[in-house]
């Protein structure tokens, strides 16, 4: 089998390795089969869409609504790599799954406002799926409600022009949504169990998704939801583009 591709924009060592473990985790795939980019570290190489069978894009502190003129030359960097990879990923309707991150990156490239609108803190939501969601093959065997863990400080508030979207919730409107039929973008987190979300509740205490002495109350309400479909949705993928 042609590897996946995951594209990880964490600083953290052990946020991008919990991120990894949990790619791992829920795409059933062995290390060999997910190769890994740690983009904030190096440039992104020259990549051929060929040798992979699909790409992730893992979350980001980055925000893409950020003002310029305070983005970091990391920053820049990465999301001018990141739009060079996607004019190509889109031209070639080549999968392509970004979970939170995703919503900004392939969002803004495809042209949709990006804001702070729709924030939502760290911890579970429901998310409620429509009728073009439940036809979709990503979201196969879900039910039409499941709660997942979000937390972004950014959100799409208008949809590309001829994005389908596929789930939402009531605070947030976009939660799911795809490009052409092989590209998808979803809000909330669907590499996350409890015991990674906790493990980055408190390595990010102090980035500014609450206040720094509420994380226990914040890790307590993470442990008391029940978050297990959401899953599913990378394994769907994988099943889906796999290929020799």
């Amino acid at each position: 089998m042609l590897p996946f591709l995951l594209l990880a924009t964490r600083a953290e060592d052990a946020a991008a390795e919990g991120e990894y473990r949990s790619f791992l985790r829920f795409t059933g795939l062995a290390p060999s089969n997910l190769h890994r980019i740690r983009v904030e570290q190096e440039p992104l190489p020259a990549l051929r869409l060929e040798d992979y069978s699909g790409i992730f894009l893992g979350g980001s502190p980055f925000n893409s609504s950020d003002a310029e003129d305070t983005k970091s030359p990391t920053q820049h960097r990465v999301e001018r790599e990141l739009g060079e990879l996607l004019d190509r990923v889109v031209e070639n309707d080549f999968p392509f799954l970004g979970a939170c991150y995703g919503v900004g990156t392939l969002g803004r490239h495809q042209g949709a406002v990006i804001d702070r609108t729709f924030a939502e803190p760290i911890g579970p939501t429901e998310i409620t799926v429509n009728d073009d969601g439940a036809a979709d093959p990503l979201l196969a065997g879900l039910p039409l409600r499941f709660d997942a863990f979000v937390g972004h400080k950014e959100a799409c508030a208008t949809l590309p022009a001829g994005a389908v979207l596929l789930a939402s919730s009531s605070s947030c409107p976009v939660q799911m949504f795809r490009v052409q039929q092989n590209l998808y973008a979803t809000q909330f987190h669907p590499e996350l169990d409890v015991d990674a979300l906790v493990e980055r509740i408190r390595i990010y205490r102090h980035a500014g998704y609450f206040p720094p002495d509420q994380a226990e109350t914040v890790i307590e309400r993470a442990k008391a939801a029940s978050v297990t479909w959401p899953p599913k949705i990378l394994n769907n993928f994988v099943r889906r583009y796999a290929r020799g």
